[in-house]
């Protein structure tokens, strides 16, 4: 490729910028994922394990979430059209997934404060909750199409809410639960643990049968990606991501019946890694599916070889940060200690 080429630089750049970016959802699904997941499990049990599973994340929580800031400001600034754009068609799904995040704060300090512990601890599910629905909402919308014209929001306030949108909800609910599920096994011994055991089954069973549905909707829906998936040799390609998916899901199936501590996790998380693979992969080189790709929605060059070196030195620092706080945080909850978060 001759880089000399200013569109060509730009195209290279823009790709780097999407990969990083897609790098950074990878980190929040995963990281903030579980800490959603076991905030919507806590719906389901009584006080005292409540009190546990929000202590299993007292220390941590708030950094999980830090990913999601990064992700905005990265986002604002590589692809400015896709932030003006986007967040017009997703107003309401990303206000309430905001609701939700500050309900599940204030719930925390309340929690350990507040004589009215149950009501905090049910407030600190339902924030939970609602984030994951949002979100869940949030990525079905920008699927199922955000409308741009000449670089104009030209859809509807409520082009986000569809059936497909509502799939992709029950899609993220149940896998951010299954890694709540496979986070706790980590984190709890006993008859509790062996809950979150026979809990995360299910799930996984779950997660599975809507990841089908929306495998088989997408390339009905959209006639471009059925031409894409199934011409040679690119069906070669696509058919082994969800091999893959499917393998880790046997292999989380396997760990969950023996009841291994580690491995549930690991296979979860590969689970979503090559989901978010595949998707990543089937829309590029769109940024906005079927409206705007990352040529013409990047910033221009000189912005983003800027932000890359400033990323550059970030990167390292967040995720050094992150892998210290899990070292100094590891080991078991203890259900009959005091805790404060």
């Amino acid at each position: 490729m001759d880089f000399s080429d200013p569109a060509a630089l730009h195209h290279v750049l823009a790709t780097v910028w999407f990969l990083i970016i897609g790098l950074f959802l990878v980190f929040y699904v995963m990281l903030d994922g579980f800490d959603l997941g076991v905030g919507v499990l806590s719906l389901f049990v009584g006080d005292r394990r409540r009190k546990v599973m929000m202590s299993s994340l007292g220390s941590i929580w708030d950094a999980n979430e830090t990913w999601l800031v990064v992700i905005g400001g990265t986002l604002f600034g590589a692809f400015p059209l896709v932030y003006g754009t986007v967040l017009q068609g997703l107003y309401i799904p990303i206000m309430l997934m905001l609701l939700g995040f500050m309900l599940r704060g204030v719930s925390f300090e309340f929690h350990e404060l507040s004589e009215r512990k149950s009501f905090w601890g049910a407030m600190f599910g339902v924030g939970s909750l609602l984030a994951a629905v949002a979100q869940g909402f949030a990525l079905g919308g920008l699927l199922n199409g955000v409308k741009v014209v000449n670089g104009e929001f030209a859809g509807g306030v409520w082009d986000w809410l569809s059936p497909f949108s509502a799939i992709v909800v029950l899609g993220v609910a149940s896998g951010y639960s299954m890694l709540g599920s496979a986070y706790l096994i980590i984190k709890t011994t006993g008859e509790m643990q062996d809950g979150f055991y026979r809990r995360g089954q299910w799930l996984a069973w779950l997660m599975l049968a809507v990841a089908g549905v929306v495998t088989v909707v997408t390339p009905l829906h959209y006639p471009a990606i059925f031409k894409r998936w199934f011409s040679t040799p690119d069906i070669y390609y696509f058919a082994t991501l969800p091999a893959l998916s499917i393998l880790s899901f046997f292999m989380l199936l396997r760990a969950l019946k023996r009841q291994y501590e580690l491995a549930p996790f690991v296979w979860t998380m590969m689970i979503f890694l090559f989901s978010f693979a595949g998707l990543a992969a089937t829309w590029f080189p769109y940024i906005v599916p079927g409206y705007v790709t990352i040529d013409a929605g990047g910033a221009d060059s000189s912005t983003l070889v800027f932000m890359l070196i400033g990323i550059g030195m970030l990167i390292p620092v967040m995720i050094t940060y992150n892998v210290y706080q899990y070292i100094v945080f590891r080991g078991k909850i203890d259900p009959d200690a005091e805790h404060l978060y």
